[in-house]
């Protein structure tokens, strides 16, 4: 099983809104992929609590269980849609992948 998780600092202020309000529809974006892509075994996005030295805003869980599949999960037509918000309302991100 391949573990898949993103991690993002958000801009203060973009497309029109706010972080918060930009985490909220970030999470509603991803999370609506859930049965929508083939492979995409688990997802689960959090928005972070805001604490001094914080420093992502908002985190992606997914699983597969193979790296075709993620592979298939990142160039998905929806992926790429909830993509184009992302990169809107980011200003910078992390990954990393990982099987046990």
């Amino acid at each position: 099983m391949i573990k898949h998780i993103v991690m993002w600092k958000l801009k203060d202020s973009a497309e029109g809104t706010g972080k918060a309000e930009n985490a909220a529809v970030m999470k509603q974006k991803l999370e609506s992929l859930r049965n929508e892509i083939p492979g995409l075994k688990s997802i689960e996005a959090g928005i972070g609590i805001e604490h001094p030295g914080s420093t992502w805003d908002i985190v992606l869980y997914t699983e597969f269980d193979s790296q075709a599949e993620l592979d298939a999960y990142q160039v998905h037509p929806l992926h790429q849609e909830a993509g184009k918000f992302i990169k809107m309302v980011t200003e910078s991100r992390a990954a990393v992948d990982y099987t046990l």
